[in-house]
């Protein structure tokens, strides 16, 4: 196990990181009187957080820094500190951290960047990390801005926040401008802690995670996430928050696929360095956010105590232009909206003006009489307690200045409190001075979101979260330790396609009859004991993609058209070859398997044949999974309306596809640590059945 999947102490059963976001004495090394100085902010921002516990100033040329009293040394104060605060310049930082784990302190946060002129390898950044690691030392930082806890009153950040409204979300950045952004933002964000994390020193990403999910404040947890140092610890961590029902939000940067140019697969030259990423995250309820704002959207709503339940999305807005508006963007996004009962419909037709469509997405406006308010009102609660909405959306314009309905607040707060439902109040126009109105919101669980697409996108991926939650166990069945044995022990060397198709039949996917001929005569033999029509293949050594050397000949009906086929593949490519039954009509699908450095084994499914790579339609996920997980993947592929059927075609055996694929992802749990790579490419979905019919292994 990783060294960052031990999160407690195993003497006391305190979180590793506690001494360092919620510690009872803080040190203050650097402390200085100097105006502007990072060594006075620190004893500033600490006090005006209202940190209860003992603050002690370190610096050898003060005997006091802003009344508090100051000694030379960590080992000079009256006992160890749980955070060291190490405000002193890289050349020194080596040898003060040192000294504050030889004093008995328990955890640092460190501000600067740790490299200098004149430095050697190692260099100062891999030292502390080292010096971290091997005393078990917490660090936050380097290169970082520290961390505000609100739960523990703990301000350790030369970042003072301009709002401190506690709220549930935990937030963790690698960027110390995304950790100064979301502090100061806006008054909508509310947060138990959040932590510019930076060089991840003496603690990951996975190591936050963990603290804050055993927080009790904590309802969503965010990360602005660059890379993941620790993957073993992500992971726990990852599936710690799944179990325990608390959502986390990834903006992931650095993303950008760069496809392995020297694969030799098409699964590994495809698969690029984000799938497996996006496929941990789908396997564990991760919520991936390509942008900032999308994220900040969606820990708005899923910090709210207030969750979604069944249903789908319900929208009042005062304006049909802007419905429409709202129509286009959810149609342009994929995100449906709640279908009414015929109750609600009934209702509403009673309560709108003339003129206006009972429908959801639903413009209330009409027009400006005595009781326009009252119908508004009426029909937002007929809407949003149709048993099909889970979530109302509540499209106003709210500015401080200016506010055409400004009862609006109290009454969303009202309704939300009555339907019990999640509400929200979004505005298409993104931007406004709207602070005082955002907090009374989110005082009544009502998040205030500017834009219509972050809307649409936050209430996306809180519903998709809850579906995610309701899942049931999806584990597939493991096959025999002797047959998991036997190919291990084969694959210490390359495999044919005939052994190939051979190892993914002892695992349960069913494949295509063939044989492995080096003669006319094995090869006339062969396909006789098959049955015609049959297909040729090259079988020769290092001819990886048959077909884009003409090694492949489909159809060959008789013996004649056999012997003829053969004599020209053996005369172009050699006379090793392949005679395999022919596969019956279906959609062809190609499954693939790459080991991914950090997550495992990852299995890719997609669209097949000479098109793999030329319709880029594919689905990626870690195995091994089931036949529902299976399901899932082959649904978010283009080709599934052919898999449907299409056109009086028939429908494709999707119970036998997507148990072929489950039993495929067992073979790359098992062996994936010893296959680097590996091509099945076609697999025919066809009505009877599915049937694999060539294979590619890559040790």
């Amino acid at each position: 196990m990783a060294a960052g999947c031990v999160m407690s102490d195993t003497m006391t059963g305190e979180h590793r990181l506690a001494p360092m976001l919620a510690p009872r004495s803080v040190a203050l090394v650097g402390a200085s009187e100097r105006e502007g100085s990072v060594g006075r902010l620190m004893v500033e921002v600490l006090q005006a957080g209202g940190f209860e516990g003992e603050i002690h100033a370190v610096n050898p040329r003060y005997e006091r820094v802003l009344e508090l009293p100051c000694v030379p040394s960590v080992a000079e104060l009256p006992g160890p500190p749980d955070l060291t605060v190490l405000s002193v310049a890289a050349h020194r930082m080596e040898q003060t951290m040192a000294d504050a784990i030889a004093a008995g302190a328990r955890s640092a946060v460190v501000f600067d960047p740790c490299f200098y002129e004149g430095d050697e390898a190692p260099l100062l950044l891999d030292r502390l990390k080292g010096l971290a690691r091997e005393s078990r030392f917490p660090v936050c930082g380097g290169n970082g801005m520290g961390f505000i806890n609100y739960d523990s009153r703990t301000w350790v950040s030369f970042q003072e926040p301009v709002f401190t409204m506690p709220g549930g979300i935990a937030m963790f950045c690698h960027s110390g401008s995304v950790f100064a952004l979301v502090l100061n933002g806006a008054r909508r964000y509310r947060f138990n802690m959040v932590v510019s994390q930076g060089q991840e020193i003496g603690a990951t990403a996975a190591d936050y995670i963990d603290y804050a999910v055993e927080q009790p404040t904590t309802r969503v947890i965010g990360l602005f996430l660059e890379s993941v140092r620790d993957p073993e610890a992500f992971v726990a961590a990852l599936e710690k928050a799944s179990a325990r029902g608390v959502p986390v939000v990834i903006n992931k940067v650095a993303r950008t696929e760069k496809s392995a140019a020297l694969a030799a697969t098409h699964s590994g030259a495809i698969a690029g360095s984000d799938s497996a990423f996006r496929a941990l995250c789908d396997r564990y309820g991760v919520v991936l956010c390509d942008e900032i704002d999308t994220m900040m959207a969606t820990l708005q709503i899923m910090a709210q105590e207030r969750r979604p339940g069944p249903g789908e999305l319900g929208v009042v807005t005062d304006s049909g232009g802007l419905r429409e508006h709202l129509i286009d963007v959810a149609d342009d996004m994929g995100v449906p909206f709640a279908t009414l009962t015929e109750e609600t419909t009934a209702a509403l037709r009673e309560t709108l003006a003339f003129g206006l469509e009972p429908v959801n997405p639903m413009d209330a406006a009409g027009p400006l009489t005595a009781d326009f308010i009252e119908r508004l009102n009426k029909a937002s609660l007929t809407l949003a307690s149709d048993s099909n909405v889970c979530v109302m959306a509540h499209e106003l314009f709210i500015d401080d200045h200016h506010c055409f309905y400004p009862e609006a607040i109290d009454y969303v707060a009202e309704m939300a409190r009555e339907t019990g439902k999640l509400h929200l109040v979004f505005s298409s126009l993104g931007v406004s001075e709207n602070g005082v109105s955002a907090e009374k919101l989110e005082n009544s669980g009502v998040p205030l979101l500017s834009g219509a697409r972050p809307m649409l996108a936050g209430v996306t991926n809180a519903l998709a979260w809850r579906d995610h939650q309701a899942r049931g166990d999806d584990a597939p069945e493991r096959v025999e330790e002797t047959v998991v044995a036997t190919w291990r022990a084969r694959l210490n060397s390359a495999l044919d396609e005939h052994e190939a198709l051979a190892m993914m039949a002892s695992f349960g996917v069913p494949v295509v009859r063939s044989a492995v001929c080096e003669t006319a005569d094995a090869v006339a033999a062969g396909a006789a004991e098959i049955g015609y029509p049959v297909v040729l293949k090259t079988a020769m050594p290092g001819v990886q993609h048959k077909s884009d050397v003409g090694g492949v000949v489909i159809g060959l009906a008789d013996a004649a058209a056999l012997a003829d086929a053969y004599d020209d593949l053996a005369a172009r490519l050699g006379p090793r070859v392949v005679v395999s039954a022919m596969a019956s009509k279906g959609v062809e699908i190609a499954l693939g398997m790459v080991h991914d450095p950090q997550f495992g084994p990852m299995v890719m499914v997609g669209a097949g044949g000479v098109l793999v790579e030329v319709l880029n339609d594919r689905a990626f996920a870690l195995a091994p999974f089931g036949v529902d997980e299976a399901r899932r993947l082959l649904s978010r592929l283009k080709i599934m309306r052919l898999l449907e059927g299409v056109r009086g075609e028939p429908a494709a055996d999707l119970d036998s596809l997507a148990e072929s694929i489950s039993r495929f992802s067992v073979l790359a749990a098992e062996l994936g640590d010893v296959i680097a790579e590996m091509d099945i490419n076609p697999v025919i979905a066809g009505p009877q059945g599915t049937l694999a019919v060539d294979a590619l292994v890559v040790t």
